[in-house]
C-alpha cells in the first residue's frame, strides 16, 4: 500500500535524505526526522523555510503533487518586514513581475500573528522596523517564489512557514514530527 507522510520540517533542514554538500558537512537532513524506507519528497521546501513537506513512495502521487500543471494550492504563513498596505496585497493578488516572468495571481491577506512553534534560531527583531504576517496562497512553485514575491512588493520575508498543500496541512503536527496522510484517488 502506498504511503504519504506529512512532515513538519524544521528551519535549517535540507529537504533531502543525504547532504551532498561539502565533505564533512553536518547539515540536518530528512533522515534525522523520518526513518521510513523508500519515501521521497514530493516537491521541495528550502532549508531556510519550515512547515509542511510531503513524502511518498508512490511515483504517480509524487509527480501529481510536485507538477505545476495540477496547480495544487500551497498556502504559506509569511512574516514580513514592514507593514503590508492594500496596494502591496493587491499586487500579490494580481501577480507580480519577477526576473523569470510574471507570477500567477495569488491569494493574499494580512493576518494576526499565528500561534506557531518557536523557531530556532529566532527571527531577528529590530525595534525600528515593524513586522507583520501574511497568508499567501500560490498555485505554482518557482524557486524561492514566495520570498521573491514579497520582496517585489517591498516586504522582505523574515520567516516562511508552508501551512498546507491542497487539503493536506501541518496543523497539529509538532515541529520535527510527522504523521501518515490520506492518499486521494488519482484519475
Amino acid at each position: 500500500m502506498p504511503r504519504l507522510i506529512l512532515l513538519n520540517k524544521p528551519f535549517d533542514v535540507l529537504s533531502q535524505f543525504t547532504d551532498a554538500g561539502t565533505q564533512g558537512s553536518t547539515r540536518a537532513t530528512l533522515s534525522d526526522f523520518v526513518k521510513v524506507p523508500s519515501v521521497y519528497p514530493a516537491g521541495r521546501l528550502d532549508r531556510d523555510s519550515e512547515g509542511l513537506l510531503l513524502l511518498t513512495d508512490d511515483g504517480r502521487l509524487q509527480a501529481r503533487i510536485a507538477d505545476p500543471r495540477f496547480k495544487l494550492p500551497k498556502t504559506y504563513l509569511v512574516q514580513v518586514e514592514g507593514a503590508p498596505d492594500e496596494t502591496a496585497l493587491e499586487n500579490l493578488r494580481r501577480g507580480v513581475m519577477l526576473k523569470d516572468g510574471p507570477t500567477l495571481p495569488a491569494e493574499a491577506e494580512a493576518i494576526e500573528t499565528p500561534d506557531l512553534w518557536p523557531r530556532d534560531p529566532p527571527v531577528r527583531f529590530r525595534k525600528s522596523v515593524p513586522d507583520h504576517w501574511l497568508r499567501l496562497t500560490i498555485r505554482e512553485g518557482r524557486n524561492r517564489q514566495v520570498r521573491r514575491m514579497t520582496a517585489a512588493v517591498g516586504l522582505p520575508t523574515l520567516r516562511l512557514v508552508r501551512w498546507s498543500i491542497g487539503d493536506w496541512t501541518v496543523e497539529g503536527i509538532p515541529q520535527g514530527e510527522w504523521r501518515e496522510g490520506v492518499i486521494p484517488r488519482l484519475r
